[in-house]
């Protein structure tokens, strides 16, 4: 979806026009994201992984760049206000902060949780890092985590603040595409999610081969190819139906998301010092109560954030 969307503002801005969404997506797919997929070592991504950061970087400060510009700000008239559609202009209310109170602030916390979903990738990253040590691997991890949620929290803020309710769920959307500072950051992105997506994408290829018992001595590249090729092709499709962003973040983490942040690892906890039996310390024990709590907050949290998510689309 994003990828569709990003490489159809990109052939706009340089006079390809008529390129449909569709057209944009298939031709992303079948041009970058297979051939990405259906390689057997990833190895060869890493530097691409640098030229991602460095591209979300880019465009956070594009977006503060714009923002404290004003050239979209709407009382003075900014620079590339008259290029954007006009349900994608700034809009702001009178809510103010109280709005956090409100039920359909579940949609954003939803929405944030799937700003983490690496999980399914945590073993491999573990066993692919060097020197991979468990107080090496947990350093790693919290300095990744610490840089994401600045990222995060500074490109969310500055979208916000630029274009009030009317953000898209993919904020460079909102960017008129004769804004070259902005294109710049649509080619940044794309860049970035077409090098990582095989990194994602081999995670849930695995984790369906885990679900069916496919043992690794049974997964052969003949199979793999099949698998990529058919998986792949449910995406695609599925993205040229859903073109709603915001629905799609929001519901995947109230159900993935939430599941996988606070259910999954407490109930894997409490099982491991379960497994312990009479060694599990009485620490563990208490720890346990409080992991459950967790998980029961995940379940609370997921319902209504599935439930606001789903309304919110009927409501659009």
């Amino acid at each position: 979806m994003i990828l569709a969307d990003t490489f159809q503002a990109l052939l706009t801005t340089v006079g390809f026009s008529t390129i449909t969404r569709s057209q944009s997506l298939f031709g992303v797919t079948g041009l970058f994201l297979l051939p990405l997929c259906l390689l057997k070592n990833l190895s060869s991504l890493a530097p691409f992984s640098l030229l991602g950061i460095i591209g979300m970087l880019y465009t956070a400060v594009a977006m503060a760049m714009r923002y404290l510009g004003k050239a979209y700000h709407v009382p003075t008239g900014g620079k590339f206000l008259a290029d954007v559609p006009a349900n994608l202009q700034p809009s702001f209310g009178t809510t103010g902060a109280t709005g956090v109170l409100q039920p359909s602030s579940f949609i954003l916390i939803s929405m944030l949780s799937t700003a983490y979903m690496a999980h399914f990738n945590a073993p491999k990253f573990y066993t692919e890092l060097k020197n991979n040590t468990l107080e090496r691997y947990n350093k790693v991890v919290s300095s990744s985590f610490a840089i994401s949620i600045g990222i995060f929290a500074l490109v969310a803020g500055l979208g916000f603040l630029t274009f009030g309710s009317a953000c898209s769920g993919l904020i460079l959307n909102n960017y008129s595409t004769k804004d070259a500072v902005m294109s710049f950051s649509r080619v940044a992105v794309a860049v970035s999610i077409v090098f990582s997506y095989p990194l994602a994408f081999v995670g849930a290829r695995d984790g369906i081969l885990d679900v069916f018992n496919v043992s690794q001595s049974k997964r052969s590249n003949a199979l793999l190819n099949k698998v990529t090729v058919a998986i792949l092709s449910a995406i695609t499709a599925l993205a040229l139906k859903v073109k709603d962003l915001s629905f799609v973040l929001s519901f995947a983490g109230a159900t993935l998301g939430n599941a996988l942040i606070y259910v999954y690892p407490a109930l894997m906890f409490r099982k491991a010092v379960k497994n312990m039996g009479d060694d599990a310390s009485k620490g563990l024990k208490v720890e346990v109560k409080f992991a459950m709590l967790s998980a029961i907050l995940g379940v609370v949290m997921g319902g209504i954030g599935s439930v606001m998510a789903v309304k919110n689309l009927l409501a659009g």
